[in-house]
């Protein structure tokens, strides 16, 4: 006769999993001994347990092709960032990585010096440049980087949020020239909230968490022969930089965005008044 017992159960359920594929047997056997030890030390209630499940349920349902409500959730456990400190133990000197984020999409590409912001935005007070180089480990220049470039408005809202801006706003893909540079037109991006109007925000209500991000750029770097590098390039001086929800921010990716009023300066870029500027080199490890 078979007890199912407290003590038992876990026993009982890791004795069924026997799977082909090795890993699966790991991470299926892992799981099922966390969770166990998990529902032992805190001792759910079943209304406690039907409100978990509950929780999950929504957080699917909150998932369509503009939003990942899932991905939001790890990233602001930190799970997210955890990951990809796992995935990507970088070579002394490369750039360091941190999370995607739920807003990525597609972007045209575009020539350097581009203007990437083309809302009201685009004619604001928060005008800026950005600028840089991509090299080696080595320091030597690469030619022909993509760099994908996506950020939010000077409000904190990104495209995909905000059925007022144009399509595509706010995005751009630029490659770099013989001397590994790149550079584009834009407008300081803003610290935001992450979407709290489903069961994360929730969550973080519930615990007495911020939902704010600092203010940052995205860049997703691709080239022939180096790993892939996802990063951001957050504002220095950003009053979220040491609380950010998501635990994204990394010392080494801040940088200054300085107001630059020289007017001659700014008709070149044609911009209609003072702007910021700001640079920073990506370093790319070889694959």
């Amino acid at each position: 006769m078979h007890q199912f017992t407290e003590d038992a159960l876990t026993e009982a359920v890791l004795a069924t999993i026997n799977a082909d594929n090795p890993r699966v047997q790991e991470v299926t056997t892992s799981l099922v001994r966390h969770l166990h030890a998990f529902i032992r030390e805190v001792e759910p209630t079943e209304e406690e347990w039907f409100t978990a499940i509950d929780f999950l349920t929504r957080t699917g349902h909150m998932c369509d092709d503009k939003r990942q409500e899932f991905i939001l959730l790890s990233d602001t456990m930190g799970v997210t960032m955890l990951v990809d400190a796992i995935n990507h133990r970088m070579a002394e000197g490369a750039t360091e990585t941190t999370v995607t984020g739920p807003f990525h999409a597609a972007a045209m590409e575009m020539e350097n010096g581009a203007m990437i912001a083309r809302g009201p935005e685009a004619q604001g007070e928060h005008l800026a440049v950005v600028r840089g180089r991509v090299i080696d480990v080595n320091g030597n220049p690469l030619t022909g980087v993509k760099l994908d470039v996506w950020q939010s408005d000077d409000d904190g809202f990104y495209d995909l949020q905000d059925e007022d801006q144009p399509e595509m706003n706010l995005r751009g893909i630029f490659t770099t020239n013989d001397r590994g540079e790149y550079w584009f037109r834009t407008v300081k991006p803003s610290s935001y909230p992450i979407p709290t109007d489903g069961p994360v925000g929730e969550l973080l209500l519930a615990t007495g968490r911020h939902p704010m991000r600092p203010a940052h750029i995205h860049f997703m770097l691709t080239h022939p022969g180096h790993k892939r590098l996802i990063t951001h390039v957050f504002v220095e001086g950003d009053e979220y930089l040491d609380s950010d929800a998501v635990f994204g921010v990394k010392d080494s990716l801040v940088v200054p965005f300085v107001l630059n009023e020289d007017m001659e300066k700014a008709a070149e870029l044609e911009f209609p008044g003072p702007f910021y500027e700001a640079e920073f080199d990506f370093v790319l490890e070889a694959a």
